[in-house]
């Protein structure tokens, strides 16, 4: 799958080894981790299958966003955009959900 960045600061952290985002740096190696996978994903599919992401779509205001695992405190906050020949994540953000 294709991935994009909201802001310029989650890009940083994936392609900048010195920078951390203000995140420890546990969460950006989880993160780096994790990004990895979504890029080597073919579709989300692949994403729900690994259970260890629980990757889920959120409720609410929020039900166009889903949520992946980074650790047992933080997630991975995504939007998916349709697009062809596959469809785009969109990382939004780094939450914490503990």
């Amino acid at each position: 799958m294709e991935v994009r960045f909201a802001n310029a600061d989650l890009d940083r952290i994936e392609t900048d080894p010195d920078f951390d985002g203000g995140h420890g740096v546990a969460v950006v190696r989880a993160f780096r981790k994790v990004v990895n996978i979504v890029r080597n994903a073919v579709d989300e599919r692949d994403l729900y299958k690994m259970n260890s992401l629980r990757f889920k779509k959120l409720e609410g205001s929020r039900s166009h966003q889903r949520s992946l695992r980074l650790n047992d405190q933080w997630r991975l906050i995504v939007e998916i955009q349709s697009s062809s020949p596959k469809n785009v994540v969109v990382v939004v953000s780094i939450e914490d959900y503990h």
